[in-house]
């Protein structure tokens, strides 16, 4: 296998896109390109994740993005895997660069929500679940991670100071980034003071639906002779699935598919989660950030909670994680999240994260999440 990097990384902002996905995907991905110093025909493949184009009657991306680019006749694959769709899409570019079937790639994620109602978005979401045994029964994503953090405050005695802190946390670094959805800082009253969306979740503990788009450019070494840019060495790219229902799983105590895909990515790497500098983890809820923690070894189980409230997780503490502002506060447009943990990632990395810079950057880790942990992507990062 071909050491292979990601050497261009550009993304919108997050929020409300007043374009298409179709236009958003495009720019970045041209974007992402130009980042990397390559020109469109140099571009031997496209990764492209749009789980819900068809809201805006349009399916097929790949073509239309490469036409875009002046590129038609260059081949490319929609991936969709949920909320890790442009991750999965990430793990595709990877395979086919290290195995020589393409010098250089483009992985690019889209999605356009912000044109339906509330109660249309939250149906489009709810294809990521299963619809004849939890969906048609009732069963939305909040409700569904309400059941896991109501799982986890018993057995941990957790309180809600400790998902608070995550929130605030995660706020108050997404007012350092200008591609965020929410771009200010949070309370711990503003956050006691929020509704109940499904108990124990608060409205603060939750994600918004956000449009967005993402892209990164993955390319073998030998065919970057100069880079403009400190690239990403792409260290480990592993994937796993596990039982999609949650009244089928024996613990709900973390993601099965998050333990089996960090294993696999430490094993690769050849090394240990003691050596990640800093993390992006998917953090739709603040739970699912503290279940990711410790699924991918980085805390022991029963402690991520208390971890993140004395401020280990901070951007200045011993362990980073989501400077960006996680899908919590940067935003969470579905198929843009996976690369877009990857472009922060490569902002850090090249000293374009200012105002929210984490202290070291040797060691990245990227995870990323279908539904509730039907499947599952985790990349690890280093530098040259």
């Amino acid at each position: 296998m071909r050491e292979t990097w990601v050497v261009g990384a550009a993304s919108s902002r997050y929020g409300k896109l007043s374009e298409t996905a179709r236009e958003a995907a495009t720019k970045v991905a041209l974007g992402a390109i130009r980042d990397a110093g390559l020109e469109p025909k140099q571009i031997g493949y496209t990764f492209v994740s749009n789980c819900f184009g068809l809201t805006e009657h349009q399916g097929h991306l790949g073509p239309l993005i490469n036409n875009g680019l002046g590129i038609p006749e260059v081949p490319s694959a929609t991936v969709e895997s949920a909320c890790s769709s442009s991750s999965a899409a990430l793990h595709e570019a990877f395979v086919h660069v290290a195995g020589g079937f393409a010098d250089a790639a483009v992985v690019v994620g889209a999605e356009r929500l912000g044109h339906l109602d509330t109660l249309s978005a939250t149906g489009h979401f709810a294809y990521g679940a299963d619809q004849p045994f939890e969906t048609r029964n009732g069963a939305t994503f909040p409700g569904l991670y309400a059941l896991l953090a109501g799982a986890y405050q018993a057995e941990f005695r957790t309180t809600p100071e400790m998902f608070g802190a995550i929130a605030i946390k995660n706020h108050a670094n997404a007012a350092h980034n200008p591609l965020a959805h929410f771009q200010k800082e949070i309370t711990l009253q503003q956050y006691l003071d929020s509704p109940i969306v499904a108990s124990p979740l608060r409205l603060y503990d939750c994600c918004p639906f956000s449009d967005g788009a993402s892209a990164v450019v993955v390319a073998a070494r030998e065919a970057i002779r100069r880079p403009t840019r400190e690239p990403l060495v792409i260290r480990a790219s592993a994937r796993a699935g596990a039982i999609t229902d949650l009244q089928d799983r024996t613990d709900l105590l973390g993601l099965p598919s998050t333990r089996l895909a960090a294993e696999k990515a430490f094993r690769q790497a050849g090394i240990g989660p003691q050596q990640v500098d800093f993390a992006e983890v998917h953090d739709c809820f603040t739970i699912a950030e503290v279940l990711a923690l410790e699924d991918l070894g980085l805390f022991p189980r029963g402690t991520a909670a208390r971890e993140g409230l004395e401020g280990t997780t901070a951007r200045d503490g011993a362990l980073p994680v989501n400077p960006s502002g996680g899908l919590k506060a940067k935003g969470h447009p579905v198929s843009a999240t996976g690369a877009g943990q990857v472009v922060e990632i490569f902002d850090q990395v090249n000293g374009r994260a200012r105002g929210r810079e984490v202290p070291r950057t040797d060691i990245a880790l990227a995870h990323n999440v279908g539904a509730t942990g039907g499947s599952c992507s985790v990349h690890l990062f280093g530098r040259r």
